[in-house]
């Protein structure tokens, strides 16, 4: 059991290293862009809160989705298409570095006793 409380601290550890490679850093800065660019179209458009307009901005981008909160305006609605279709390609790039570089240097490896 000691062991797994470990795997919090060594996964923020892995994750400060990765903020030293230039590609990863300008990944995080362009998805960070882009969720921000979103929760503020949506608070300005829809005139939700920041927290809702974040979170409908991370639930669309990650294609979870709820339904909970939908675009009313047709501004809106147009907005999201194309905040979809530029978005997720932006995030799934971002996830992809984080897995590749999580993959090469993985805390977990370390927990199960594996070696590469």
């Amino acid at each position: 059991m000691k062991r797994l409380a470990k795997v919090p601290k060594s996964f923020i550890g892995a994750v400060w290293q990765t903020l030293t490679d230039p590609q990863f850093f300008e990944l995080m800065l362009i998805a960070a862009s882009v969720l921000l660019t979103g929760t503020w179209f949506y608070h300005q458009a829809e005139g939700w809160s920041i927290l809702d307009s974040f979170y409908f901005s991370v639930t669309t981008l990650t294609t979870v989705g709820f339904g909970d909160l939908a675009p009313t305006s047709d501004i809106s609605k147009f907005f999201t298409a194309f905040y979809i279709l530029t978005g997720v390609g932006i995030l799934l790039g971002f996830v992809n570095a984080v897995a590749t570089h999580a993959k090469e240097k993985s805390p977990l490896d370390r927990f199960f006793n594996r070696k590469h």
